[in-house]
């Protein structure tokens, strides 16, 4: 028997994510066993929470249409609708960007005591910096991280271009140290261009990362907590028509995924456990995915994913396909053990 009755779906968000959220959410949405749980969707955004659609056990599921739908209450998480009050015992939360990876919707979900199916709120908070992520990575010795430099906004673009003259090697990425899908960032080739890519990468966060471009091959894994175990995924190999894995690529379809990736049985398990590893280490929850630069020199942690895309076409749900898992089945077994 379940745990929960009444399963939130969030998604939308206040970041430039936003509707690839949504197309998570309704995905995700719609997987969840409608058996064991009543589904309500949430759409999220610049605090503005209203029921999308439900589907109560097996049942047809319900849309409102915009202008009429429900206002969820936030004082206790609940929502009035069809003549009934109903309080979520559950929070699924596929809201890519703010407030989902940031910490911030769980720690409203903390301080209500009800549970979500994401890793807690600190944890959130430290994974979506990408420079305070790299920190922790570099200090667990886990994988390697590329050199980087890490610039607020207002500081000096002279006294930066000769710290990335000192510490780094061209091409290096410019992106915004928190957010994703590639939003604001800069493969850049050469010194006379950062300035242009800094500031295009202050378009979505005011703190940015300058890293090193690493040659190799771009590996992503999850992992998720199974009940008893930390499990992993099949790895995927991502191959980019364009100068790296950018939203066209990501999008448009101008990438290969290959899953499982054609590397050594060797190779696999170090992703593999190292992708473990870190799930544990950082105590995360839910359905996590990490990136990687497998390079000749070993393997290089890129960003961890701890809301990763959940379309029929994102690569987690590609890794499950591949593994053999049932969706609905696994999503029951993130519910009942976050």
């Amino acid at each position: 028997m379940s745990k929960y009755q009444s399963i939130a779906v969030i998604y939308g968000s206040d970041s430039s994510e936003w509707e690839v959220s949504c197309r998570s959410g309704e995905f995700v949405a719609s997987a969840i066993d409608d058996r064991d749980y009543d589904v309500y969707e949430i759409f999220a955004r610049f605090g503005v929470w209203q029921l999308v659609a439900c589907r109560r056990r097996n049942a047809m599921r319900v849309i409102f249409p915009e202008g009429s739908r429900p206002e969820i209450d936030k004082n206790d998480f609940s929502v009035s609708v069809l003549g009934q009050k109903v309080k979520f015992d559950f929070a699924y939360i596929v809201q890519h960007g703010a407030p989902g990876e940031t910490g911030q919707m769980e720690g409203y979900l903390e301080m209500l005591g009800i549970p979500c199916s994401t890793c807690d709120s600190s944890t959130c908070s430290i994974v979506f910096d990408k420079y305070a992520c790299k920190c922790y990575i570099r200090e667990l010795g886990l994988a390697k991280c590329a050199p980087d430099v890490f610039v607020r906004h207002g500081m000096d673009h002279e006294e930066t271009k000769a710290e990335v003259a000192r510490k780094l090697k061209f091409p290096v990425f410019v992106k915004p140290t928190q957010g994703g899908s590639s939003f604001g960032v800069t493969r850049v080739t050469s010194p006379e261009d950062m300035e242009n890519a800094v500031r295009f990468a202050y378009s979505e966060n005011h703190t940015v990362l300058i890293e090193q471009g690493v040659q190799g091959r771009e590996l992503t894994c999850a992992a998720y907590f199974d009940g008893e175990k930390v499990s992993t995924l099949p790895l995927i190999e991502i191959v980019s028509d364009n100068e790296y894995f950018d939203y066209d690529a990501k999008y448009n379809g101008h990438s290969q995924e290959i899953c499982p990736a054609p590397v050594s049985e060797e190779v696999r398990e170090l992703v593999q456990k190292t992708t473990a590893k870190i799930y544990f280490r950082l105590g995360c929850k839910g359905i996590v995915r990490m990136d990687y630069i497998l390079a000749e020199d070993g393997l290089y942690f890129l960003e961890i994913n701890t809301i990763p895309g959940m379309t029929s076409a994102s690569l987690v749900p590609r890794m499950i396909r591949t593994a053999g898992l049932d969706l609905t089945a696994l999503l029951s077994t993130i519910i009942e053990n976050s």
